[in-house]
């Protein structure tokens, strides 16, 4: 595998650097039946975006209207964003400030 040109591409953060030296070291290999990764893979991230489940929420006025803020300022719907707070949450990523 070609190596990466470090002055061409800085890595954001550790993962991403460690991803980075991963494949420098040749550790990476292709999967025996790509094709059926792929669909596999593509089912699971439409399957992780599908939203079919409608809810009602009843939140104070001034919680609804500082969701909305950060919504604006995160440049999604509010709506987005209360799933992605949710989603979070359960998947442990949510963490209290410090």
């Amino acid at each position: 595998m070609n190596k990466i040109n470090k002055k061409a591409f800085t890595p954001i953060d550790q993962e991403e650097k460690d991803l980075m030296e991963s494949i420098e070291r040749d550790e990476w290999r292709t999967v025996n039946n790509f094709d059926g990764e792929k669909t596999k893979a593509i089912e699971a991230a439409r399957n992780t975006l599908k939203k079919d489940k409608r809810i009602n929420l009843r939140l104070s006025q001034k919680d609804y209207h500082q969701i909305q803020i950060k919504a604006i300022e995160e440049g999604i719907p509010y709506q987005t964003l209360i799933s992605s707070i949710v989603h979070k949450y359960l998947n442990g990523s949510l963490t209290p400030k410090s």
